[in-house]
C-alpha cells in the first residue's frame, strides 16, 4: 500500500457521541460533523436522530460489524482522495466495544491523519460515580455469553489489583451477577443502568444483593455497566461458612458452586468446607 503523508490525504475524525442525553456532545463535535464529507455510523437511523437534533445534514454511510471489512476499504479510498470523514458509533466513544478498529488501523497504516474528538463513554461515566477506586481499572468489554467462558474470565481476573469493568446486556445481567457472586463473593460491586437517561440507576452492594434486587422486578431493562472492586479492597468475611453458602444459594448459585466459592475465599479446600457444613 502506498504510504501517504497526512497532508496528502483527508482526515478521519473519531467522534464521541452522547450515551443517552443528547446534550452530552461537545461544540467541536457538532461543528466537525457539519463540516466533514461523510459520517460513518453503526446504525444510520440512530445517528440521524442525533444529527436532526443539531440540524446536521451531512451524508451518512453505514459502517457496522457485518460490513466493516469491505466498507473500511471504501472509506479508506475516500480519505486517500482527500475527503474528510467522521466515525461515530450508536452511542459513546467509537472502537470501545464497537466497530471502527479496522478503519482506524488502516488509516494510520496509510499515513492518513486521524483525530480524536473525545466525549461520552459509558465505562468512564460509571467509574466516576461508582465510589470504587479509580487509580487503576481494567475494562474487559462484554462478558462472554456462555457460563463456562464467563467463569473462566472472572477467575482469571480475580486477583487483579484494579477495579474491573464489564458491559452486560439486560437478558444476561442476572446470570452474570450470579457468576460474579460465585467468584468475587463479598467484594464491593456497582451496577450502573441507563446512564444519563431518564431512568438512570446506580446500584451498590455485593453481587448477590444486587442480583436479588434485579431478580425481584417484573422485568430488567437497559444497558448495564458492571464494576467490581479491587481484590485488595475486599473486606474480611467473618460470616459463618454455612450462612455464607446459603447467601449464595439464595441468589441462584448452585450449592456446589457456592461451596467452591466460599472455600476459595477462605483459603480452604472444598473438602474442608464440606466437612464443616456436614457436621
Amino acid at each position: 500500500m502506498m504510504m501517504l503523508r497526512p497532508t496528502d490525504a483527508g482526515c478521519l475524525y473519531v467522534v464521541s457521541t452522547p450515551i443517552g442525553n443528547l446534550e452530552d456532545i461537545t461544540y467541536r463535535a457538532v461543528r466537525i460533523l457539519k463540516e466533514v464529507d461523510w459520517i460513518a455510523c453503526e446504525d444510520t437511523r440512530t445517528t440521524h436522530r442525533l444529527l436532526e437534533h443539531y440540524g446536521i445534514r451531512t451524508r451518512t454511510i453505514s459502517y457496522h460489524e457485518h460490513n466493516e471489512t469491505e466498507r473500511a476499504e471504501e472509506l479508506l479510498a475516500r480519505l486517500a482522495s482527500g475527503e474528510k470523514g467522521a466515525l461515530v458509533s450508536d452511542a459513546g466513544t467509537p472502537l470501545v466495544s464497537d466497530p471502527g478498529y479496522r478503519l482506524v488501523h488502516a488509516a494510520v497504516g496509510a499515513g492518513i491523519k486521524v483525530e480524536a474528538l473525545p466525549g461520552a463513554s459509558a465505562l468512564l461515566a460509571a467509574l466516576t460515580v461508582s465510589g470504587l477506586p479509580t487509580d487503576q481499572f481494567h475494562f474487559a468489554g462484554f462478558l462472554p455469553a456462555k457460563q463456562g467462558q464467563r467463569r473462566r474470565l472472572l477467575e482469571s481476573l480475580e486477583e487483579e489489583p484494579a477495579t474491573l469493568i464489564f458491559y452486560e446486556t439486560p437478558h444476561r445481567i442476572l446470570e452474570a451477577l450470579e457468576d460474579i457472586a460465585a467468584v468475587a463473593g463479598s467484594r464491593n460491586i456497582v451496577v450502573a443502568r441507563e446512564l444519563t437517561k431518564l431512568h438512570e440507576e446506580v446500584l451498590r452492594g455485593t453481587a448477590a444483593e444486587i442480583r436479588a434486587t434485579l431478580a425481584a422486578r417484573d422485568s430488567v431493562k437497559g444497558e448495564f455497566v458492571i464494576l467490581v472492586g479491587k481484590a485488595m479492597e475486599a473486606a474480611a468475611d467473618d460470616t459463618p461458612i454455612e450462612e455464607a453458602i446459603d447467601l449464595l444459594v439464595r441468589t441462584g448459585v448452585s450449592r456446589m458452586d457456592a461451596m467452591k466459592a466460599v472455600a476459595k475465599r477462605r483459603g480452604l479446600s472444598k473438602r474442608e468446607v464440606y466437612k464443616l457444613v456436614a457436621r
